[in-house]
């Protein structure tokens, strides 16, 4: 029998799980090169030739193109890597985020970052790398969709099918909100949510596809913003099927149709408020993150023995304070930065994610929030990101 015969019960991807200590040793970027010369997705021809956008998902370990019509649309069973090409003066740069959907497995998110690193290794090692998490989406990578829509369901891969549920009367409910680290004032999530009244607040709008006809939630807080999209994503629905569509603000007594049909007879309609915590919550993990003081520590075998230091606590970093033979950690509070120079050792290289990855854990555990959930990204001395750039002269 095969290993993977009879497994019955797959593990999600535990964001706080760290088994990744090959990536960046010399063996590891010989095997990724030679793996990268064969890899159909990245000899497409376009790959690292001309700025744009291009994304591919896990499927049964492998890398499939995504279709450009669905750009935007991800699935909370999966995994997918996103790569941008932008020029930079006379070259060209790029930003590699694998996305980590909430419900993603652990093959996926495992194939996801490993090809994540030999797609680097494929531009030459000149790629800024994301890791990016469903719940906690950082800045660029919202600012590279006008809209996100996150479906429940996913894809078969490895040892496992994650099933979209379809409840018998309700087809799909969608929160449409803009996120608070959005990038670009018009970014928006779209994101299908529990079927049931608690799913509902004050601050966003919502769709509710009944089959036979569209209900929309305004709630009394919403944003114009929000009320625009929602109409976009009307649109987009009844355009394969005529049915009826009915708009209702939380302020209206008829609003309370829409509760109802989502199972909340019992409950007042007006009193709905803020989220529940959850998924993309406002303030989930923000206050957090923004209360850390800004970190600076550096990675180094250059005593012999492998350590990491606290240089600066609050302080103001600068470019002067990077060593090029080292490696960087700068904690910005909703953001990991790791800086490779270009003189840093293979030991040094290999485990800059492992120690990243370490250092969320322990501040997770020291002060109990979301902080598993913070972006991390790495990016190499003379390819340094417009976004690093930016946060060490803040």
């Amino acid at each position: 029998m095969a290993p993977h015969e009879g497994l019955v019960h797959p593990k999600e991807y535990d964001i706080k799980d760290s088994n990744v200590e090959l990536i960046g040793s010399d063996l590891d970027h010989r095997v990724k090169h030679k793996s990268a010369m064969t890899e159909p997705a990245w000899n497409n021809g376009k790959v690292g030739q001309e700025p744009g956008l291009l994304i591919w998902r896990i499927e049964n370990f492998e890398v499939i193109p995504w279709p450009k019509e669905r750009t935007g649309e991800f699935y909370d069973g999966d995994s997918y890597i996103v790569l941008h090409s932008y020029k930079l003066g006379d070259k060209l740069g790029h930003d590699i985020f694998f996305w980590l959907g909430s419900k993603t497995t652990q093959d996926e998110a495992g194939t996801a970052a490993y090809k994540t690193v030999e797609l680097d290794e494929f531009l030459h090692g000149a790629a800024t790398q994301h890791r990016e998490v469903q719940q906690s989406p950082s800045a660029e990578f919202l600012s590279l969709f006008r809209r996100i829509s996150i479906l429940s369901g996913g894809v078969r891969s490895g040892f496992t099918h994650v099933e979209p549920e379809t409840p018998k009367e309700v087809l799909m409910l969608l929160r449409i909100f803009k996120h608070p680290g959005a990038g670009r004032i018009d970014s928006i999530i779209v994101h299908e949510v529990e079927p049931t009244w608690q799913s509902l607040d004050e601050n966003d709008v919502f769709i509710l596809d009944k089959g036979d006809k569209i209900w929309v939630w305004q709630g009394k807080s919403c944003s114009p913003m929000e009320k625009a999209k929602a109409a976009q994503v009307v649109h987009d629905l009844t355009l394969a099927k005529h049915i009826d569509v009915e708009v209702l603000s939380q302020l209206e007594s008829r609003s309370k149709i829409i509760v109802d049909l989502l199972g909340g007879k019992d409950v007042d309609a007006s009193k709905l408020q803020a989220p529940r915590p959850g998924f993309f919550s406002r303030s989930a993990g923000h206050d957090d993150a923004q209360a850390r003081s800004h970190k600076l520590f550096r990675l180094s075998d250059a005593s012999g023995s492998l350590s990491f230091d606290l240089v600066k606590d609050g302080q103001r970093v600068q470019r002067n304070d990077l060593d090029g033979n080292d490696v960087f950690l700068y904690d910005v509070g909703n953001r990991l930065w790791v800086w490779q120079g270009l003189g840093a050792s293979e030991k040094e290289k290999a485990l800059w994610l492992k120690v990243a990855q370490a250092y969320i854990r322990r501040l997770q555990e020291q002060q109990s929030s979301d902080a598993c959930l913070t972006p991390i990204a790495k990016v190499v001395q003379g390819y340094e990101s417009p976004a690093f750039l930016k946060a060490i002269e803040a």
